[in-house]
């Protein structure tokens, strides 16, 4: 359950310029092939993810996936190859965010709902996919595309450097800290700058990560904390929209306190709870089997 909203906290953080879809409607679907499947893989992956004659094709290879991460992922994870593929299917207005991922073993769920965040993309459901197990990196970066010609409109290439730099920092740390730690800081940075302005030097930058991560009980490395200084320097020479910032995570506050009241997060809760009453019984019986023996 912490995990959840923790998540669920730390992506509606992740605002960047908004993108918006040029008449896109609920039920459009736009399918992302890596360009680098043969043709057989190409129309199993689209009948995996449904396309059908109104679906729009977007190719992507591995020279662009070398564009937007080579600088940030090294070039043997990255590979030589363009595979995974992905189908993101346009909802109604408030539905949010989904994602579903099957054989990719690197980018996760977390890492593609900040991409598609950074865009200002919002109301979607994802399928991501392989033929066998890749790293997704394909995909990511077809997802950003994807929305960019639907919108038909450019996203800027450096917001687009920013949102992949993120996304990869993120994961590292998450390596180091734990992803949740490492999701929840991030929430906890981005929430301060909202609530309470943009520092404008390098120390407050740092005085105000220090802060979030001794708040969260996390130790970060003096590389760390100079890494993330200069992360959130990027973000403010982009112009994060800071006011869309503080009002995405009001919803997030709301779509948390909606799932707990309702009938499925009551139904959650009361799982958690006889889970962890089954385990302390299944303890108890264990300490009582030893007393006897």
């Amino acid at each position: 359950m912490k995990k959840i909203l923790v998540s669920i906290m730390a992506f509606a953080l992740f605002a960047f310029p908004t993108i918006g879809l040029a008449d896109a409607a609920a039920g459009d679907k736009i399918i992302t092939l890596g360009k680098n499947l043969t043709e057989a893989q190409k129309q199993s992956m689209l009948a995996e993810m449904g396309a059908d004659d109104n679906s729009q094709v977007i190719e992507v290879t591995n020279e662009e996936e070398h564009k937007y991460l080579g600088n940030y992922i090294p070039k043997a994870q990255i590979g030589t190859k363009a595979i995974s593929s992905s189908a993101i299917t346009i909802e109604k207005s408030g539905s949010g965010l989904e994602v579903n991922t099957k054989n990719i073993n690197w980018v996760t769920d977390e890492m593609y709902l900040n991409a598609l965040m950074t865009a200002g993309v919002k109301d979607a459901t994802i399928q991501v996919t392989a033929p066998f197990e890749v790293s997704g990196t394909a995909a990511l970066t077809g997802l950003l595309k994807a929305y960019e010609v639907t919108s038909e409109e450019t996203i800027p290439e450096e917001v687009k450097q920013v949102a992949n730099e993120e996304l990869v920092k993120t994961a590292e740390l998450g390596d180091k800290v734990g992803e949740e730690n490492a999701s929840a800081l991030m929430a906890k940075i981005k929430e301060e700058i909202a609530n309470n302005g943009v520092p404008k030097t390098d120390a407050e930058f740092r005085e105000l990560i220090e802060k979030a991560a001794s708040d969260l009980g996390i130790t970060l490395s003096e590389e760390e904390i100079n890494s993330l200084v200069a992360l959130f320097n990027k973000m403010k020479d982009v112009n994060v929209d800071w006011d869309q910032v503080g009002q995405q995570l009001d919803k997030a506050k709301d779509k948390i306190s909606n799932f707990i009241d309702s009938e499925e997060g009551q139904n959650f809760l009361d799982q958690l709870k006889e889970f962890f009453i089954a385990l302390w019984d299944a303890i108890i019986s264990i300490f009582s089997n030893k007393d006897n023996a």
